[in-house]
């Protein structure tokens, strides 16, 4: 009884560790640059006290899904998409790098060019890209250059400014934080690469698979629901025992 309440209560935990995790992923189906997460399960000795004679169920999250997203055309100047394997360079919430597929760039009040959700995004100086103001024109181009032509300037005046840094770290070397971003596992700042090459006017769309993602869900959900009937079972087990030890 102990054993299958032990287990039924492990795995109800860990199922529910899983929902949390298909229930992002389907959540940032329409994110931009958006890595979808996977998840695994295995069985766990549980250690102590006395002789490790429980197993419990344990939830990982080995990895993320690099499959490329689907390129979405939108013609707009500061839309960017890599094409094939790299990463942008951003200044994440502690003043330390990070990268990034989210392309959607804009400029702020100041002419600091930041993603979508406010980022800084860096040079490959790493340091923050602030481009003069006021602008008529402005394009990225392949290598991540920025030009743009000041404001009353001749049609042909383009100036080039600061290069976005593109990086191609090993996805082995990397790993997915909370906040969405990825970085290298032993803290370094990947060099910059000039072999990255980037596709204006265009972002790259989640790579989220919603099929898969919602056909796990209602897998987990009756996993889960086996899982509390595994305790019920064992709750009636209990009570008929204690009957049968009142009887003797």
């Amino acid at each position: 009884m102990d054993h299958l309440l032990y287990l039924a209560m492990s795995g109800a935990k860990e199922n529910m560790n899983s929902l949390t995790l298909r229930s992002n992923n389907l959540a940032n189906a329409n994110t931009v640059g958006f890595k979808a997460d996977l998840e695994q399960a295995r069985a766990m000795q549980a250690f102590g006290d006395g002789l490790p004679s429980r197993v419990f169920s344990m939830t990982e999250r080995p990895g993320q899904s690099f499959a490329p997203g689907g390129l979405m055309t939108t013609g707009r100047d500061l839309d960017v998409a890599v094409e094939g394997d790299g990463w942008l360079t951003v200044q994440d919430a502690q003043g330390g790098q990070a990268y990034t597929r989210m392309g959607n760039l804009q400029l702020s009040p100041y002419g600091v060019l930041q993603t979508s959700s406010g980022l800084n995004v860096l040079d490959d100086a790493g340091k923050p890209i602030v481009l003069p103001l006021p602008l008529e024109k402005i394009s990225i181009n392949k290598d991540g250059t920025i030009a743009g032509r000041p404001e009353g300037a001749a049609p042909n005046a383009m100036e080039e400014f600061q290069r976005i840094k593109l990086v191609n770290p090993d996805i082995k070397t990397v790993d997915k934080g909370n906040d969405g971003l990825f970085r290298r596992k032993d803290g370094q700042d990947e060099p910059a690469s000039a072999d990255v090459k980037l596709v204006s006017g265009a972002l790259e769309a989640s790579n989220v698979n919603v099929v898969d993602e919602m056909t796990n869900l209602i897998r987990l959900q009756r996993q889960f629901e086996t899982q509390v009937k595994m305790m019920q079972t064992a709750e009636k087990n209990d009570e008929a025992h204690t009957q049968l030890l009142r009887l003797s």
